[in-house]
């Protein structure tokens, strides 16, 4: 059984309150879904997220639960933090998030530095693989969308979902 993954990711999410990443994953050898909270430290509003979700993808303690959540999602997360560090609100925060991860189809590419240009090539790739969906991967999953709970009283836990049509 090639591939059988002893943790399968099945949604992450950010609480700001105390600042972590949550990420609720199946243990396949107990068959059972568990929740793991993974506390968000020495993080603040000047840093960097895409450095904070490389660091945090390849923590030897999170890895293995991590293997499947890819590092731009957890990005995403961290930005949702930093905006709320910011004083934003999840939606602002959310619109800016979309705004830095859309490609302008007009955008000159040659006058991009190296940085953006590997930027906009991982929005490439993962807008391609998202398009293949790769139905015959049972593990496989990808991110829909982000759903927000109504109710903010929910300590405002954000989750990132993940799911296929056929829910």
């Amino acid at each position: 059984a090639e591939g059988t993954m002893t943790f399968t990711a099945q949604k992450c999410g950010i609480c700001f309150q105390p600042p972590s990443i949550i990420l609720i994953y199946r243990d396949n050898s107990q068959d059972k879904t568990r929740q793991r909270i993974m506390p968000v430290r020495n993080f603040s509003r000047f840093s960097d997220c895409s450095r904070a979700a490389e660091q945090l993808k390849n923590n030897p303690r999170h890895k293995a639960y991590l293997e499947r959540v890819s590092q731009r999602q957890l990005q995403k997360l961290y930005s949702l933090l930093r905006g709320h560090l910011e004083g934003q609100s999840l939606a602002e925060s959310l619109e800016k998030f979309q705004q830095e991860e859309t490609i302008d189809p007009e955008e000159d590419m040659n006058k991009l530095d190296d940085k953006e240009l590997a930027k906009r090539k991982s929005i490439m790739d993962e807008l391609f693989e998202k398009n293949r969906k790769r139905k015959d991967d049972p593990d496989f999953v990808y991110n829909v969308e982000v759903e927000f709970p109504l109710d903010e009283q929910l300590e405002s836990c954000t989750w990132d979902i993940e799911s296929d049509e056929e829910v």
